[in-house]
């Protein structure tokens, strides 16, 4: 039987949340469309920042995830004090994805095939890090939470139920690309966004059974794991 390697569950926390922010800069800098699960803020981020610079991509991500925290919430009628680091989580998140945007802003995707690399990396980027995200025990983004809690609370296989979300979500930033640009305008939704919206949960599960196979995660710190279990 092979020996899995130790993994700390607050480290894959924390390099979850940066590999994704990578990730979803990386999407975002070719212009094919950004992940499904992003668009949303994505568009208001578009749409309100020329007008107020401050109203970075980061805010916009975690100001949107906290009505998406406080939708979970009376969906499945339940509250937990707990759930609200994922607020935190989003901040800290929101503050990775600012500093990722600004990084990936000086690389250059003057051709076709610069800017087909910096996609597709993006998009494993973005997979491999919310399937670390879901191997700790601290409360991660309201995105990985609603899917985790409602697929849950109506006993939905948490993949499926992601891929659900994911085209939702593609949809609903459909209509608010129409609502803020003009109808057939489609801005940070594009064919890039389709093919996420399809794809996202089966590489996630190709990442969590690679993970499964080769790490053992250990909470570094066993109480704070028990308090975020309770």
């Amino acid at each position: 039987m092979n020996r899995k390697l130790p993994f700390s569950r607050e480290l894959a926390y924390i390099l979850g949340l940066f590999i994704t922010a990578l990730g979803v800069s990386f999407m975002e800098k070719p212009d094919f469309g950004v992940s499904m699960v992003v668009a949303p803020a994505y568009l208001l981020y578009r749409k309100i920042n020329p007008l107020w610079s401050f109203f970075t991509f980061g805010t916009a991500e975690y100001m949107f995830q906290f009505v998406l925290l406080l939708v979970m919430m009376l969906i499945i009628k339940k509250f937990r004090t707990g759930w609200f680091f994922s607020f935190i989580t989003a901040v800290v998140y929101g503050l990775m994805l600012d500093s990722c945007m600004a990084f990936t802003a000086t690389l250059a995707t003057d051709t076709m095939t610069q800017r087909l690399v910096m996609y597709v990396g993006g998009i494993l980027l973005c997979c491999a890090g919310i399937s670390l995200v879901f191997h700790t025990y601290i409360p991660p983004e309201v995105y990985e939470l609603f899917v985790k809690e409602v697929s849950k609370a109506f006993g939905v296989e948490i993949h499926t139920f992601k891929t659900c979300y994911d085209i939702s979500s593609m949809l609903i930033s459909v209509v608010l690309s129409f609502c803020f640009f003009g109808f057939g305008v489609f801005v940070g939704v594009r064919e890039g966004t389709a093919i996420c919206a399809l794809i996202n949960g089966s590489i996630i599960k190709v990442f969590s059974r690679f993970y499964r196979r080769f790490f053992e995660f250990r909470a570094t710190f066993p109480k704070l794991e028990e308090y975020f279990s309770r």
